[in-house]
């Protein structure tokens, strides 16, 4: 299994990962399946800033993890929320954790602190995923989200990748702008 930065090529795929989520619970809002065109917009906007990689095993993707921005202020600029799905067929093989693994190492390069994650409650697979990964929960927003005739809770959890120091933070490199033996190496060694 090769973890690769997401492309236009790999739209398709990504929305048919995603689609059952879409339509078969509360782990999205979303409440229709984008377009593929969507998504390649979706890729090209997220990587202008942030890592969007996909997990692939002889052509055929997998899963996939992105980060996004939290916030547009520029004083939120060092943290990201995440995001990871996985093939119903490919779960409970611990590919979201090697690219979530990926994600993060390759977060800290471009000089990010924290990471969060939102997940719709209850929802004790996801929750127990991220707290195996070392986030921590410290809120939830009740009735935030209404989907499929119901009123749906959000939690958040957080990592944090660098404790910050008293030192005046640089800004993040965007994800582009990093060198890219080193993203290759990241790639690789998450790679199974």
């Amino acid at each position: 299994m090769i973890i690769k930065i997401a492309e236009s090529i790999h739209a398709g795929a990504i929305r048919d990962i995603y689609a059952p989520f879409v339509q078969d619970g509360f782990v999205t809002f979303e409440t229709q399946v984008p377009e593929i065109e969507d998504f390649e917009k979706r890729i090209v906007h997220y990587t202008e800033r942030y890592p969007w990689l996909v997990m692939e095993e002889d052509g055929v993707v997998l899963g996939y993890a992105y980060a996004s921005a939290y916030r547009e202020r520029v004083a939120y600029q060092w943290v990201v929320e995440c995001s990871v799905y996985v093939h119903g067929d490919h779960q409970k093989k611990g590919i979201a954790a090697k690219l979530y693994e990926a994600l993060f190492d390759l977060l800290r390069l471009q000089g990010l602190y924290k990471v969060y994650a939102v997940i719709t409650v209850p929802n004790p697979q996801s929750v127990g995923f991220h707290e195996k990964m070392g986030f921590t929960w410290f809120a939830t927003y009740e009735n935030v989200g209404y989907k499929a005739g119901k009123w749906c809770d959000v939690g958040w959890w957080q990592l944090t990748l660098t404790e910050p120091d008293n030192s005046i933070p640089s800004a993040p490199i965007p994800f582009p702008q990093l060198d890219n033996s080193a993203v290759d190496n990241i790639l690789k060694k998450h790679s199974t």
